[in-house]
């Protein structure tokens, strides 16, 4: 099988990242998409960050049902802090029958020479690559940037931009303050994870 790999911290998970991850495994040749759940780094502790296996039961709760996507916890087992050239080594390893590919926001790709082994990852494995609503100053900042940035990826033979992926303007950070301010954020999120969230009185304080 080929399998999409879509890294993040879900803190929470919620429609937008759904929505990408839906998308990509049902509009293109992969088989299936893993979301992995990248562990709390420990040297960055954060209040607002959940542990590790609530953010991963939230995943699980957002997908459930759909056969094209699964939670994974691989990066729990692995050295910490976490590196995608560490985790693709140990999943090829793992399971040699599957074909494991990338994908990430335009983001990740602009700063993907800054990626430990990024030149190894980038011969041995496919990118997906959407595109990210920016706020006004990221746009300013972009058009700096591409005057300046020599190491653009974007031509190379295993890098598939797909500019046509719908994308939300939602992040973990807006439904974590909007919670704690008391706001409703329930079309934000799938109804099992909102329900979680509530049972568990999370990100409140």
């Amino acid at each position: 099988m080929k399998i999409g790999l879509y890294f993040g911290t879900f803190n929470p998970v919620h429609v937008g990242h759904l929505v990408i991850a839906n998308y990509m495994a049902a509009n293109s040749d992969m088989d299936q998409v893993w979301l992995v759940v990248s562990p709390q780094n420990p040297l960055k502790k954060k209040s607002n960050l959940l542990e590790d296996y609530h953010r991963l039961a939230l995943v699980k709760e957002g997908i459930k049902d759909n056969s094209n996507l699964r939670a994974s916890d691989i990066e729990f087992r692995l050295p910490k802090p976490s590196y995608t050239a560490t985790t693709l080594a140990y999943l090829k390893e793992k399971h040699p029958e599957n074909e494991f590919a990338l994908i990430m926001g335009e983001d990740n790709l602009r700063t993907f020479h800054k990626w430990q082994n990024h030149d190894t990852i980038l011969e041995n494995h496919e990118v997906y690559v959407y595109p990210r609503v920016h706020t006004i100053q990221e746009l300013e900042d972009l058009s700096i940037e591409k005057g300046q940035e020599k190491n653009s990826f974007d031509d190379h033979r295993n890098v598939h931009i797909c500019n046509d992926v719908p994308i939300m303007n939602i992040s973990s950070s807006f439904i974590r303050n909007h919670i704690k301010e008391g706001k409703d954020v329930r079309y934000l999120l799938t109804e099992p994870v909102h329900q979680y969230l509530v049972e568990m009185n999370f990100y409140k304080s």
